[in-house]
């Protein structure tokens, strides 16, 4: 029979290796395989990105502004279209005004801009105000909604 169509040997339990007993006593190897796992400390959290804790506290400094004219913080009145942390701990937010000629259109920025660079942990902060798609309201929160009496 040719060598090269032979089919290998079985594994049999008694060619498996005993670790235990075989290994070398320096290497320090334990049954308890999460001993190290349970002991070691979780890695830092990254300082930014999605669902980070830096975004978390910006969104809640935006839930602290609100409207002069409605009285629903301008978070859940559904003007803040994004908001990102990178990882230098900038943060992006990316908002609208319920029209262009919102008697806060000049200000409002400007204070979104002040509040988010206050939030402990951020460096900088950009505000860009975007026009589409346009604000209407249908882009309000539930809570929103209820306050304003349009439940």
């Amino acid at each position: 029979m040719d060598s090269s169509t032979e089919k290998p040997p079985r594994a049999r339990v008694s060619d498996a290796v005993d670790t235990e007993t075989e290994a070398p006593k320096d290497q320090g190897r334990t049954r308890d395989y999460l001993d190290g796992f349970l002991a070691a400390k979780p890695a830092d959290a990254p300082v930014g990105g999605a669902g980070s804790d830096l975004q978390a506290a910006v969104i809640e400094a935006l839930r602290e502004i609100y409207d002069p004219e409605i009285p629903v913080n301008i978070y859940d009145l559904g003007l803040i279209y994004g908001v990102e942390v990178d990882e230098n701990a900038d943060a992006t937010v990316t908002m609208t005004l319920t029209t262009p000629h919102c008697p806060v259109a000049e200000s409002m920025p400007g204070e979104v801009e002040l509040r988010v660079s206050s939030v402990p942990g951020i460096r900088d902060a950009e505000v860009n105000l975007v026009w589409e798609p346009a604000w209407g309201p249908h882009k309000m929160s539930d809570e929103a909604r209820l306050e304003l009496g349009m439940l």
